[in-house]
């Protein structure tokens, strides 16, 4: 963990180092990936089969390729109530917050009396990778599932793995809440592959998002351009911005949030008074051997863990957006979460006030959870609504508009030397 404070000479470039840092997996899987990817569009069913046996111990032909959606209706029947109703709750919440993000058409005349707008319409099939083992979790099958439905997909495909031939009850209880069409039992990068190029018995997606590991990401971001992804995700990442006011186990609970995902994942607090951020450090010490995720928690917060100390909290504000964050904390009193939030210009998502923890976002506040990391929240944004979506733009013209804006068209493509360009719009002139 690095305890830096702004007052020091040398802050400059410890906070430049830190910005730097690259958690990205250092292992080079992209030659791994691309063979994979090439071996499944050329073979299909065989190859999925063969690297399902080879990296997940289950043989697809003897024990079946999908789970079926009467299976999931009865993993949702067998869970407890408690948890039945946690993920009804998530569900309703995340599907009201992502169909007020539905964007309208578009369709008016302009000036010169052409008639412009923008279409909007839903892919037609997408498909949702869902990790298998340790990472699977059910929170991720309704953050992506569900706004590809309220975008209006017509066919959702979920792509998960299930080693030695186990799956996860809430998964699948998950999978029925949100409404999938076809899952299969297929992971790794054979999997994205496959939903990219199809199979005799997989069709093809137009998208594909979800969360996954080195060899899913690396295949997502080779088969981007043969479908539309999300994003390339790496660590988790989280920065909490907190003043003395806040219980030091509290932040240290937030901060370990993230730190639990990962031992490459990252947390950060910025705070304005040195004595807070010490007692902050301590109660990390204190809190992680009591978790179960004690080993991951402790290496991410040894390796990229950070205490930074600064002036005023304003200050940490222009550092925040150097860092860009997944997960932006802002733990002060809610006038102030608001004034230090008007200046925030980087963030995947942010949580304002003492009482909103990173936590709740992950579960069932409602905005997505699916949020760029390592620095790109500064030109890109959350999985939305329109990421299952296209806008389509449209314009009708008369002779009268025609007459106003063609002789432009006409002088421009002459300029361009596109004499053909030019014939087009001149042969319409009157």
């Amino acid at each position: 963990m690095r305890r830096l404070d702004a007052s020091d000479p040398g802050f400059a470039a410890e906070f430049d180092a830190l910005v730097n840092d690259r958690r990205e997996s250092a292992s080079d899987v992209s030659a791994d990936v691309a063979a994979i990817i090439a071996r499944v569009k050329a073979e299909g069913d065989v190859a999925l089969a063969d690297y399902t046996a080879k990296f997940d111990r289950f043989d697809l032909g003897a024990s079946g390729w999908s789970i079926s959606k009467a299976e999931c209706a009865a993993a949702y029947e067998a869970l407890a109530p408690g948890l039945r109703d946690a993920l009804n709750l998530a569900a309703t919440r995340i599907r009201a917050y992502h169909a007020a993000q539905l964007p309208e058409d578009r369709d008016y005349r302009d000036t010169a009396g052409a008639r412009l707008g923008a279409r909007w319409r839903a892919v037609d099939a997408a498909g949702v990778y869902v990790p298998g083992g340790r990472a699977a979790y059910p929170s991720s099958v309704l953050m992506n599932i569900l706004p590809a439905k309220v975008a209006g997909v017509e066919r959702i495909v979920m792509m998960t793995p299930t080693p030695g031939g186990e799956t996860n009850p809430v998964v699948m209880a998950a999978a029925h809440i949100a409404g999938v069409d076809e899952i299969w039992r297929v992971g790794g990068a054979q999997a994205i592959a496959a939903l990219a190029y199809g199979t005799n018995r997989i069709a093809p997606v137009d998208v594909v998002t979800g969360p996954g590991n080195a060899w899913v990401a690396e295949a997502k971001r080779q088969l981007y351009g043969v479908v539309g992804i999300d994003m390339v995700a790496g660590p988790s990442e989280i920065v909490v911005v907190a003043d003395a006011e806040n219980e030091p186990h509290v932040i240290a609970a937030d901060l370990l949030s993230q730190a639990e995902h990962d031992p490459t994942s990252q947390s950060i607090l910025f705070t304005d008074d040195g004595d807070f951020a010490d007692a902050v450090a301590a109660a990390v010490a204190h809190v992680i051997p009591t978790l179960s995720t004690a080993s991951t928690m402790q290496a991410s917060w040894a390796d990229n863990g950070a205490v930074i100390v600064v002036p005023s909290l304003a200050d940490a504000i222009p550092l925040c957006d150097r860092l860009a964050p997944e997960h932006l904390e802002l733990a002060v009193d809610p006038a102030e979460a608001d004034a230090l939030f008007a200046k925030v210009r980087h963030a995947g998502s942010v949580f304002l006030g003492r009482q909103t923890p990173e936590a709740i976002g992950d579960y069932v506040a409602g905005p997505n959870h699916v949020l760029p990391t390592g620095r790109r929240a500064r030109f890109s944004s959350g999985l939305s609504v329109t990421d299952f979506m296209k806008r389509t733009s449209f314009l009708a013209l008369d002779e009268a508009s025609l007459a106003a804006i063609g002789p432009a068209a006409v002088a421009l493509a002459r300029a361009e030397g596109l004499p053909a360009h030019a014939l087009s719009v001149q042969n319409r002139l009157k």
